[in-house]
């Protein structure tokens, strides 16, 4: 029996989405690309780890990735526990038409869309006055914490949602606690979604310019602690970009680190994912 032949629809939904996915690649490999052609010549070691010389025409960004990973630790460290325990409250504890559960997720929708700019300016207005904190690299990771939390949030809920109930309704009839059902059972299950949260999380945070210029500041110099000012490298290279003439060699060079930097960090945030979920379904 010959075959049916498919649709006109859907292969005019085939073109449509393979002619989509070609327009995004094809940006973003040229993007890419003139990153790595204007900057990959100004990438040595020394760019690296030295400081930097002549407001960032010359030296390199040592000072400039210590501030960015404080910053970005700071954000991760209050973030995560946060972002976690508040989607475990949602999804586990408080049912879809609680009124309380509804406020709270159309909450973090909205705050998922705010402009950086305006979580800046309470950063600015919050940690950096009432708070006492100042131009600090702590104000900077707080307020990039603020930044994250409602991606990570809803993520996170999401993964958790995701998982079918016959796995809480099997860790009770064994008699496991909902604790240890959370914890072994359902966040392993869960992963998934909580690494793209975290992903998307970083992501937006390492890449974040507006918010930090209100709260980190631009100041290149080597931050001796979490009180001090600090220039990540998104403002780096928008200062270079923008306010210091002869700058735009470096300015690649900083945006091609910058990109390089995500790769690891995802990486990473994948394989420390899996390594906990192998090591939960071992036990």
């Amino acid at each position: 029996m010959a075959e049916r032949a498919q649709p006109w629809g859907d292969h005019v939904a085939a073109v449509f989405i393979w002619t989509a996915a070609a327009v995004v690649t094809s940006v973003f490999v040229w993007m890419l690309a003139d990153i790595v052609w204007n900057g990959a010549g100004q990438i040595s070691w020394e760019f690296l780890t030295a400081p930097t010389d002549d407001a960032g025409r010359a030296g390199g960004i040592g000072p400039i990735l210590v501030s960015t990973a404080m910053i970005l630790g700071v954000c991760m460290a209050v973030s995560v526990p946060l972002g976690v325990g508040t989607a475990v409250l949602l999804s586990e504890f408080t049912g879809t038409n609680v009124t309380f559960g509804r406020l709270v997720r159309r909450s973090l929708d909205v705050l998922a869309g705010v402009p950086s700019i305006v979580f800046g300016l309470f950063g600015n207005a919050f940690f950096c006055h009432v708070l006492g904190l100042g131009f600090s690299i702590l104000a900077g990771g707080l307020t990039l914490a603020c930044m994250v939390l409602p991606i990570l949030i809803r993520s996170t809920e999401a993964g958790l949602r995701a998982v079918p109930n016959e796995y809480r309704m099997g860790a009770a009839a064994l008699g496991i606690s909902r604790t240890s059902a959370l914890w072994h059972v359902l966040l392993p299950a869960a992963a998934p979604g909580i690494v793209v949260g975290l992903v998307l999380g970083v992501g937006r945070a390492i890449a974040e310019t507006a918010a930090l210029l209100f709260t980190s500041g631009y100041v290149d110099r080597m931050p001796g602690s979490l009180f001090d000012s600090g220039r990540s490298l998104s403002i780096h290279i928008y200062d270079l970009s923008m306010n210091v003439a002869g700058g735009s060699a470096n300015a690649y060079a900083s945006a091609l680190v910058l990109v390089a930097l995500l790769v690891p960090i995802n990486a990473g945030i994948s394989w420390v994912a899996d390594r906990w979920l192998h090591r939960r379904l071992v036990r």
